[in-house]
């Protein structure tokens, strides 16, 4: 019986779920991506399998992502466009838009209400501001732990106003806040609402509603969904497995391909 896998190389972090014959969630694994995307997306493909007691014979695989392309254990390859979008209706099927904030790229998803397929998509592809690596370079810039700096901006009283949408520069404002004497609490709220404002802006062109998807490795932060919500007027949901998103839709989608 062949089990499908998904395998999402993102500019930061890649990740391998395993899914059953009937859909379900088996298994995953995430790694930080290093320079050499074949050899941890290899890594993790050869883990799971051996966790699983699976051989590659057993399994169809799909890779997606930023370095999607230099898998050659793959069977066939999917754009994360639409592996976010078949991804977030895994575990939201009413779901209609999807924002996903990744490692290098944010990208705002429309979702057709009739067919289930993508209808629009907006990307921010040429900066990295609003991504995962913004935050990393700002959390840096106020020697706060990546995995804390959402919590302390959900201290603040009196976000700060960062104005800058290059990273370079957003990074030069905050040290300058940051020498002022401006609190931690006000400089992080301020880096998360230029997120939230910069990625809204991006979603609202193309028209997203709820049933609104908030998935990538940045949606685990709880200040950017705060303020994502704020700038568009209402809740956003986010999946158990927002990391997976990606790799659960390119699995799902090598299983229709496939006759299931």
């Amino acid at each position: 019986m062949t089990e499908f896998i998904g395998i999402d190389i993102g500019s930061l972090a890649s990740k391998v779920v395993l899914l059953s014959n009937e859909g379900k969630l088996v298994d995953y694994r995430v790694e930080r991506s290093t320079f050499d995307f074949k050899k941890v997306g290899n890594n993790l493909f050869n883990d799971i399998l051996e966790k699983n007691n699976l051989n590659k014979g057993d399994v169809f695989i799909m890779s997606t992502g930023y370095g999607r392309n230099t898998l050659d254990i793959a069977d066939d390859r999917i754009t994360e466009i639409t592996a976010h979008a078949r991804g977030a209706q895994y575990f939201f099927p009413e779901a209609h838009s999807v924002i996903d904030i990744g490692g290098q790229d944010s990208k705002a998803i429309l979702i057709s209400k009739k067919t289930g397929n993508v209808m629009d998509f907006q990307m921010n592809d040429k900066c990295a501001a609003g991504t995962g690596r913004f935050l990393e370079v700002m959390a840096h810039a106020l020697e706060v732990p990546i995995e804390e700096i959402g919590e302390l901006a959900l201290n603040s009283n009196k976000p700060s106003a960062i104005s800058s949408t290059c990273t370079v520069f957003a990074e030069s404002e905050v040290i300058s806040l940051f020498a002022r004497g401006t609190s931690k609490h006000d400089i992080a709220a301020g880096i998360h609402k230029s997120i939230a404002r910069r990625v809204a802006g991006m979603a609202k062109r193309i028209g997203v509603a709820h049933l609104l998807v908030f998935c990538g490795g940045v949606a685990k932060n709880i200040a950017v969904k705060k303020f994502l919500e704020e700038e568009l007027g209402y809740e956003i949901v986010i999946p158990k497995h927002p990391q997976l998103t990606g790799a659960i839709g390119a699995a799902l989608i090598a299983q229709e391909h496939n006759g299931n």
